[in-house]
Order: C-alpha cells, then sequence, then structure tokens
C-alpha cells in the first residue's frame, strides 16, 4: 500500500510507504522428544514398575543413550483416588521424557524397547538446536523482503524510497513443528511384523516470520 500525505494529521510528517515482507526457512530437527510411558497393571503377573524401569534404563544404556544427560522423569501417576471409589487395585504408572539427537537412534528406541515389552512410546515434540540463531535469520530476510518490495513499488511510479521509519515484527509468525510430522517406513513388531527395523523421517520445522515497514518516499 502506498499512503501519500494528506491535510489531516498523520503519525508523521512525510510521505511514506508501507510494504509488508514475508520469509519462511525448513530446518531439519536435531532434538527429538520422546515419551515413554510404563504401567504396573498387575505385580501379581507382571514385573514391578521398578524392574521394569530398570530394563528400560539398562536398554537405552545399551543403545548408546547417556541416561543421565538426556533421560528423566516426568510424571509418577496412580489410580489412588479410583482406588478409595471403586476399591481397585491401586496401579502406579511413570511417565519419562527421553532427548535423541537423530532419527536413527529414534528408529533404535522404538524397536529396542519393544522388545523388552515396552510399546508404549511416541514422539513428543521436535526441536532444533539452533533454532533460535535461524528465527533471527528469517526475520532479517523478512526485513530484506520489505525494502526489495518498497523499492520495487516505488520505481513503478517514478519515485525512490529513504530510510526506515516504522518496522513492526507481526504477531502472526509461524513456527510449525509437530509431532505428528513423522513417516515410518519399512515394518518392525511394533507394526505387525518382525522383519527389519523401523525407518523414520521427519518433517522439516518450518519457520516463517511477517514484518511490517514503512520507509520514506521520495
Amino acid at each position: 500500500m502506498i499512503y501519500g500525505q494528506t491535510g489531516e494529521k498523520n503519525f508523521i510528517d512525510q510521505n511514506y510507504i508501507e510494504v509488508t515482507g514475508k520469509a519462511q526457512m525448513e530446518i531439519a530437527p536435531d532434538l527429538i522428544y520422546i515419551k515413554i510411558l510404563i504401567s504396573e497393571k498387575d505385580t501379581k503377573t507382571k514385573a514391578p514398575i521398578a524392574e521394569t524401569e530398570q530394563k528400560l534404563v539398562n536398554k537405552l544404556t545399551e543403545i548408546g543413550i547417556d541416561v543421565k544427560k538426556d533421560f528423566a522423569i516426568k510424571d509418577l501417576i496412580s489410580n489412588f483416588q479410583a482406588y478409595f471409589l471403586i476399591k481397585s487395585d491401586i496401579i502406579l504408572s511413570k511417565e519419562y521424557q527421553l532427548k535423541v539427537y537423530d532419527a536413527k537412534t529414534v528408529g533404535k528406541v522404538f524397536t529396542e524397547l519393544e522388545k523388552i515389552g515396552i510399546s508404549n512410546v511416541t514422539i513428543d515434540k521436535l526441536d532444533n538446536s539452533k533454532i533460535e540463531q535461524f528465527r533471527s535469520e528469517v526475520k532479517v530476510n523478512a526485513i530484506k523482503a520489505t525494502k526489495d518490495k518498497a523499492t520495487s513499488l516505488a520505481t513503478a511510479i517514478n519515485q525512490t524510497i529513504g530510510k526506515a521509519i516504522y518496522i513492526k515484527e507481526n504477531d502472526q509468525a509461524q513456527t510449525q513443528y509437530k509431532a505428528s510430522n513423522v513417516m515410518i517406513r519399512g515394518s518392525s513388531a511394533i507394526y505387525g511384523s518382525n522383519a527389519g527395523d523401523i525407518g523414520i523421517d521427519f518433517e522439516k520445522i518450518t519457520l516463517e516470520y511477517s514484518v511490517l515497514t514503512r520507509f520514506e518516499l521520495k
């Protein structure tokens, strides 16, 4: 949009051109957060939760996970309230968060945990270790786009632009990275076959920013 000075008092006392620039970047996730849930449904016929937990820790260590750094308990859950209402057995569950750094390790986690009877494993979140740096780059590209657009529009009417006199980052900036953006290739016991390992591809994280800028119009 191009604005000219009118008889009404404006927020500035000069002609200006207002444009919106957008920029987008796709980056591969290098931080994958996995949610693992184990439950002590029946201690008479199944291993106690502490024993299952130890098997879990041992298996993660075996496949190269640094459990001290990348593995943590998120929550301890029980049906304690329901026990008093219906006098059922108290069921304990533990939820863990595991952080890994590539899709190959994710595949190992899914297949190896299935081997020890832990199948309640899901992708919780995808992220990137340099995401703030990439966000800054996208914002810079967005504001550069406003200058290019303003220059093009001003040239079309035989004018030029001067310095920027107003810059606003629009609120509708988007970061799209959902755990559902996961493609599973191949087969494994988890998905009904004993042949092969899981192959996992992650959709890239999309960063998108929009910036509004007003330039002097000469």
